[in-house]
């Protein structure tokens, strides 16, 4: 009866199993090598756990059966992780297996150990001791989480007879399959398939839930199932600093040492050696990152567990992507942007978010010239002859404005951005740029010294505007651009309103009209930054990361519509002599500006704004006297506004200037001071905080 049970099991277990031809190949060549061939006698097959590795060692022990070979197995979890205790259940594993008390025995031999793992201590010994003293015809299949140590693959001799297989994730084709074997129905494959992205545990695990009448859209409504995948794939941390590593690097795009150093201080070397090992982690290019599965499980995790942790942990990558992207070299403001990107899985965005999978063979780019006849040739496809001229004449004029994401094909999608002030003559030859910024400049026009930026082609060869490529090099450029440019406004220009609309109002691009080019009708939508300012932004986005909400921004975040040029002059003129008057402050056109808002501080309303504005004042008052040849003129700030005499005789006299000197410093002085905080306004220019909260302290 035993066999009979036994040989029932087996027979599930095949109908069950999907995937693994390369694996099951390579075994098979092993078995038919017999003792003189040239074929591996050694596979090392490894991976994260729940990723199937015990499933297909009981399809080797069959097909070893099959070929009439004797298969002993060996699990680790049962073994003393000793030599000697490795030995003794190995004797036993053989002697069971045919009667015999042999180690060796003949070339029919197959062994089968799991978990190898757990004799990472004994690996040595293994490799120059236990499977020398094994026959030559002796298939040996070692099975564990962790990839081989460096001598599998360095010896020579090792190398020759050992074969590596790293075990993948199933393809989408296999999880539909194994899915459709576990009786789960056909309208819910798809979708439990992407759910599992080919781990066979969580397949498994969610065909069983289908089959109690659960069917999930989110890992995060079934804690029970993302806490026997937290045991069985990732285990227990070492420690606190560990536990926390493994949270970034769960919730990051990929993951550095300097990432892991912001959150787990001097601890960061030691928790990236050991992430680095772990067998659900791979080492990209750029830094690390876990299996897609690991990510959806960690994060589902710790948001239940610790709500506090999971909103550090993404502020910190939050606020490290910000500063990435301010940086002036390209390459870290793209590699930040996609951090950036990547914790917005909640938004609309998130279905186009595998390409970013490919990691560095997918990396947004600047436009070449080579790739302007792919782009044209898209643009032509999709949008007609008329639009690509358009185009053509944009991409001569401004080549530095095209990103592209390539692949081995070429340009996998692209975006074009028009940045003006440019060139009027191409704007009015482009209805749809024409059309922008008439309507902006109905609305609230650009101030001097402030920019536009329009993203005015978005596509990719795959599904036009659709394109997840496409998508992503859009999201990429545009997060850079709005965080790099003293911009007034932006707007996206598409002809997939349907499409593009939920991902934004997600981002609060609320402005919202039309544009006609010949027989097309774009959608046109943007966003005023004087009203929403980008810190603004980024804090209602980074709120938008964790809930997924849309919709337009609070009220509390817009600004009054912005000052012009001479309005803010006189603003600041009067706002320096009402400098001590916290009152007067509260009142002053500039308590809804930049200046007021561009400092974070816990409280708010219309004192925290007037002190804001404040802080501001003295702050640009300080960097005034930072620049070359202006100490004077800070000083005669100082000895104005700061810290004031009675009278601006008695101020010139405490300076040691003639009054006529004086004031001819002092208009100096406060010009060069509107200059600065125009730039900071609209801006070009961030101040110092270090700097301007000194100031505020030493004026108090």
């Amino acid at each position: 009866m035993a066999n009979d049970l036994a040989a029932v099991i087996d027979q599930a277990r095949t109908r069950a199993f999907v995937g693994r031809d390369a694996e099951l190949a390579s075994f098979e060549r092993a078995l038919a090598a017999g003792t003189t061939g040239t074929s591996h006698r050694v596979l090392f097959v490894y991976g994260p756990g729940g990723i199937g590795k015990t499933a297909l060692l009981h399809q080797f022990r069959m097909r070893a059966r099959a070929w009439g070979r004797v298969a002993a197995t060996v699990d680790g979890r049962e073994v003393d992780c000793s030599s000697e205790g490795l030995r003794s259940a190995l004797d036993r594993a053989l002697a069971g297996s045919q009667g015999m008390s042999q180690r060796g025995g003949g070339p029919g031999r197959v062994v089968l150990l799991d978990g190898y793992e757990r004799f990472g201590p004994i690996d040595g010994w293994v490799r120059e001791d236990l499977l020398p003293s094994l026959d030559a015809g002796v298939v040996v299949v070692l099975l564990g989480r962790d990839a081989p140590s460096a001598p599998w693959r360095t010896d020579p001799g090792w190398r020759a007879v050992t074969a590596v297989h790293p075990l993948p994730g199933l393809s989408e084709a296999e999880s539909v399959e194994l899915l459709a074997r576990a009786a789960v129905p056909e309208g819910l494959r798809r979708r439990l398939a992407a759910l599992g992205q080919g781990h066979p545990l969580t397949l498994a695990l969610l065909a069983d839930a289908a089959a109690s009448g659960r069917v999930l859209d989110d890992l995060a409504d079934a804690p029970d199932l993302v806490a026997a995948l937290v045991a069985q794939v990732v285990g227990e941390a070492p420690d606190e600093a560990h536990a926390l590593g493994l949270a970034v690097c769960a919730h990051a795009w990929l993951t550095t040492e300097d990432l892991l150093r912001s959150a787990v201080g001097e601890r960061a070397p030691q928790v990236w050696a050991w992430l680095e090992a772990q067998p659900y982690v791979t080492r990209g290019v750029d830094g690390l990152y876990p299996h897609e599965l690991v990510h959806d499980v960690l994060d589902a995790d710790l948001r239940r567990r610790s709500p506090e942790t999971f909103r550090r942990v993404n502020r910190i990558i939050h606020e490290l992507a910000i500063a990435g992207m301010r940086r002036r070299s390209a390459t870290d403001q793209r590699l930040w942007a996609y951090q950036k990107l990547y914790l917005h899985r909640r938004s609309p965005f998130s279905s186009s978010f595998w390409a970013l999978r490919e990691r560095g063979s997918a990396a947004v780019v600047a436009g070449r010239p080579e790739d302007h006849r792919e782009v044209l040739e898209v643009i032509e496809r999709f949008e007609g002859r008329p639009s690509a001229a358009v185009a053509e004449r944009w991409l001569d004029a401004e080549p530095e404005n095209l990103m592209v994401m390539r692949h081995p094909g070429g340009v996998a999608g692209f975006m074009f951005q028009v940045i003006y002030p440019t060139d009027p003559s191409l704007c009015a030859a482009d209805p749809v740029v024409r059309t922008t910024l008439d309507e902006a400049a109905r609305i609230s026009p650009a101030r001097p010294g402030e920019q536009i930026s329009i993203a005015r082609f978005v596509a990719g060869p795959d599904g036009h505007q659709r394109d997840a490529h496409a998508v992503l090099t859009a999201s990429v450029g545009s997060t850079v651009t709005w965080l790099t440019r003293p911009l007034a406004w932006s707007f996206c220009t598409v002809l997939d309103h349907e499409f593009w609309r939920p991902a934004f109002r997600y981002l609060g691009l609320t402005t919202e009209f039309e544009a006609s080019f010949g027989d097309l009708r774009y959608t046109v939508f943007g966003i005023d930054w004087r009203r929403c300012p980008v810190e603004s932004w980024l804090e209602l986005m980074a709120e938008r990361e964790l809930t997924g909400a849309t919709g337009p921004p609070p009220a509390d975040l817009l600004r009054p519509p912005p000052l012009d040029r001479a309005r803010f002059d006189e603003a600041v003129r009067a706002a320096l002599h009402d400098l001590h008057r916290p009152d007067r402050l509260r009142a002053s056109p500039l308590s809804g500006s930049g200046l007021a808002t561009g400092f974070d501080f816990e409280e708010s309303g219309p004192q925290a704004a007037a002190h804001r504005l404040r802080v501001t004042l003295l702050g640009g008052i300080e960097q005034v006297g930072s620049e070359p040849r202006a100490e004077s003129l800070c000083r005669v700030l100082q000895r104005t506004f700061v810290h004031p005499a009675p009278t601006q005789e008695a101020a010139a006299e405490v300076l040691g200037l003639p009054f006529s000197t004086y004031r001819r410093h002092l208009a100096r002085a406060v010009e060069r001071l509107t200059d600065l905080l125009w730039a900071v306004e609209i801006g070009e220019v961030r101040l110092d905080r270090q700097r301007a909260d000194r100031a505020g302290r030493a004026a108090t």
